[in-house]
């Protein structure tokens, strides 16, 4: 079998890669919905691809391996990656967890990153009604991860939250284009006393709706200073928080800065998670080693794929440090993928980041996952080949620009 195609399609906003081989096997994979400017760097590494036995993944993704990066720039490689193990399960006959070594358990637990509701405003209040209405999505997810802080609209919508500048919200658009130049745009400084105090405030509305029946993680930067980061988890060191995310570094920070989150980690009782934007193996190999964190959370549209997230989970489970992946915009083909590995994992998984899309015609143009996709905040994993799911051409023909008029041919 050989490589013949590579063709990426900008669907919604989420670019999809398609494989095209000589046997007539396609296989998909998928950007984050935030990325529609990487389709590109998609159609760049084709020449470096087309010819090439997709079944031998390694190989195939050894050839453009070193032409990611630091989130966003992984996205295009963990994409091709992705539709690659979806070739080899359908050339094979099997499911992708079966290539990777098998199922570790039947059904994967999920937790919600992604099914929001919008939010009336940043005061306590706000916050614990958000929370009540997440806790009654019919989902029964058994974790809850909200966003607070710099990981929130705090930082533009409460005077004095800290003492530094802060861009206009990411989704104000001001550019000729239309897309906001801040998604991404890493806003950090010390806080004032009353926005320390207003993020407590928060955190213990959020706690007293979910009480000790539902776990709260909270999703807290980047941006924060190692000093208000120690001061946080004394102030909810009693609350028996599932962790606190990417304090220091974080979403699309191009640097890890294990050496800062050991720091943090070593005097708090509360797990500390980071990774999302991490590219590659080596580059969580300090975290690892030197236990810098308690928990790590690759995105395998990130990390360079799904054998990739599996390797350093494995690794990270020699050293104690606890699993859940991110995932929150890595849409239906991104939660197949994560299906596929999740059920492969060792026991330091805890639950990876529901991806939830926003358009809800995205599920009339997939075939083949569950309904409902999550039951008391599980998936099962099914075992058809491949990643298990399939693009509709009919219906998604619908959503394709007049330049991807051409994807499905």
């Amino acid at each position: 079998m050989k490589i013949t195609d590579v063709k990426c399609a900008v669907i919604g906003d989420s670019p999809i890669v398609r494989i095209i081989t000589d046997e007539g096997i396609s296989g998909y994979g998928q950007v984050e919905k935030y990325k529609p400017y990487l389709k590109w760097h998609i159609l760049h590494l084709k020449d470096y691809i087309l010819g090439e036995d997709p079944t031998n993944v390694e190989r195939v993704v050894s050839r453009i391996r070193q032409r990611g990066a630091f989130k966003p720039w992984g996205s295009a490689v963990s994409a091709i990656e992705m539709a690659l193990w979806d070739v080899a399960g359908k050339a094979a006959g099997l499911p992708v967890y079966k290539l990777l070594g098998g199922k570790v358990r039947d059904r994967v637990r999920v937790y919600n990153g992604a099914v929001r509701f919008p939010m009336a405003g940043q005061t306590p209040e706000d916050y614990a009604e958000n929370m009540a209405r997440m806790r009654a999505s019919p989902e029964g997810f058994t974790i809850i991860k909200q966003g607070i802080g710099f990981h929130s609209q705090m930082k533009h919508e409460l005077p004095a939250f800290f003492y530094g500048d802060s861009p206009p919200p990411a989704g104000d658009a001001d550019t000729p284009s239309g897309k906001s130049p801040y998604h991404g745009f890493l806003v950090r400084g010390l806080l004032t006393e009353r926005g320390f105090n207003h993020v407590v405030d928060c955190i213990f509305a959020m706690k007293e709706v979910l009480g000790d029946e539902i776990g709260l993680a909270l999703d807290c930067g980047p941006g924060w200073t190692l000093s208000d980061a120690i001061r946080l988890t004394k102030a909810v060191e009693d609350l028996h928080i599932m962790w606190l995310e990417d304090l220091l570094t974080g979403d699309y920070v191009p640097w890890v800065g294990a050496d800062l989150y050991r720091e943090l980690t070593r005097v708090s009782t509360t797990p500390i998670h980071t990774g999302e934007q991490v590219y590659l193996r080596h580059n969580f190999k300090e975290l690892i080693e030197t236990n810098a964190v308690n928990v790590i959370g690759p995105d395998p549209a990130d990390i360079g794929g799904i054998a990739e997230l599996k390797w350093v989970a494995e690794y990270a489970d020699l050293h104690g440090i606890l699993f859940a992946p991110h995932g929150t915009g890595d849409g239906l083909l991104g939660l197949a993928a994560l299906v596929q590995v999740s059920a492969t994992l060792p026991g330091n998984y805890i639950a990876f980041e529901y991806p939830a899309p926003q358009e809800t015609w995205w599920y009339d143009i997939v075939a083949g996952l569950p309904d409902p996709i999550v039951r008391d905040g599980y998936i099962d994993v099914w075992d058809r080949p491949g990643m298990g799911i399939e693009l509709i051409p009919e219906a998604a023909r619908e959503h394709l620009s007049a330049e991807d008029k051409d994807f499905f041919a």
